[in-house]
Formats: structure tokens, sequence, C-alpha cells
């Protein structure tokens, strides 16, 4: 309430199209909501961000831990990972598209590549933190490779991973609007950078408190839960 308060006597103080009022904004949202352009190029930015956030997480924790577990592997990929850590986003988008063509693989190759080396590090010091007396119990106690990940690594794991995933929904947003905005026809990127070009900034902050929000909606139904529920073998 206080953000709208202030928003509001910004907007009435500068009183130009350059920052609307919230009622304003809040009608174009409505219309583009009746139209059906906010719910489809949401969806589809949402479908993008769904598949590359799965992929990255599933490929960068199961990296992460066998890094995390081989001081070999790690010493071999280590530098690797601190290369792609430090390519800009916007070049790795550019060179998918131009390698690939404009095409919905390359778009989802752009986003998982900025997004895998972040989730491998953050699992790697994870999985390098593991209790190696837990670990040895299991030895003695004969568990299986699997019965060991499940109820011994990934309980300590799990701090580990929801950082990742908290922090990866943020990045990889971002960056698949930068996807969009480069080389897609549909998606909140491509809407943004239309609006950009036409000066429509309540159309801008329209778009944006709808994906802000629908992200909102995802850590409150889905993350928090979800962490509460496992952390409760905790003491």
């Amino acid at each position: 309430m206080a953000f709208l308060v202030l928003w509001q006597g910004l907007a009435s103080y500068v009183n130009n199209t350059t920052l609307p009022t919230p009622d304003v904004v809040a009608r174009v949202f409505w219309q583009a909501c009746i139209s059906g352009e906010l719910p489809y190029h949401l969806g589809v930015t949402l479908l993008r961000l769904v598949v590359s956030f799965a992929v990255s997480m599933s490929l960068g924790c199961a990296i992460g831990i066998v890094l995390g577990r081989s001081k070999k592997l790690d010493a071999f990929f280590d530098n690797w990972l601190i290369l792609f850590l430090n390519v800009p986003a916007l070049v790795t988008i550019i060179l998918c598209y131009v390698w690939f063509g404009l095409v919905e693989s390359a778009a989802i190759l752009a986003v998982v590549i900025n997004k895998l080396p972040n989730v491998i590090v953050t699992i790697r010091e994870g999985t390098r933190a593991l209790d190696q007396d837990l670990l040895e119990m299991a030895r003695c106690y004969r568990f299986s490779k699997r019965k060991t990940l499940v109820h011994v690594i990934w309980p300590q794991l799990h701090p580990f991973v929801m950082g990742a995933t908290r922090s990866g929904l943020a990045l990889i947003w971002k960056i698949i609007l930068v996807v969009e905005l480069l080389g897609r026809s549909n998606g909140m990127g491509y809407r943004l950078h239309l609006f950009f070009q036409l000066f429509d900034v309540a159309s801008i902050l329209a778009y944006t408190v709808a994906f802000v929000g629908v992200i909102q909606l995802l850590e409150l139904i889905i993350l928090k839960p979800l962490d509460k529920k496992s952390r409760r073998w905790r003491r």
C-alpha cells in the first residue's frame, strides 16, 4: 500500500507519460487480459521458463554432486566453470542464435547455458560440506547408492538446492526476456521491446507487474511450502 501511495504521488508530481499512475496501469493491464494478449505471451514465457529451469536444475544438481564428490573431476572442470560463469549472457544468446538459428531450441539452450554454471557451483559447494560421519554410517550399514542419495545426501543438500532454485528463477526469467527480445516473435520480452519502441510505459509496467506477480505466486504456493516440508526432519 505504501508503495502504491508513493507511486501515485510521484506520478501526480511528474504528470507526464513517462510515469503513469497506478490506475492507468491497472486499466491497461485489464484490457490486455481481456484481449488475451497478456495471458498468451505470459504463458509462452512461463513455458520457456519451466523447460529451461527444469533442464538447468536437473543437469546442475547431477554435475554438482559428481564434482563435489570427485576431486580429480572438480580440478579438471573448475576452470571451465569459471569461464562460463564470466561469459556475458548477451554473448551466449547471440552465439546460440548465430550457430543454431532463430529457433526455440536455441533460445532454451542459451538460457540453460547461462544458468547451468551457477547451479553446478552451488550444489558442488553443498556436496563438499556433507557430513562425512553420516556418509560413513551409510557405508557401514551398506546403503545402496540410491538410498544414500535419497536419505543421506539429498536432505543435506536441500538448502543449497533451494538457494539455487530461488536465485535460478530470478536469473532465468531475466535472461528469457533478453532471449525473446533478440530472437523470438512472442513472449514477454518481445512485447516489452515493442512497447519500448512505442514509448508505451503503461504497458511496460502492466506486463512487468503481471510477470512479477506470477513469480511471487510460485514462491508462495510452491517453493515455500516445499521448503518447509523438507525441513521437518531438522531439529
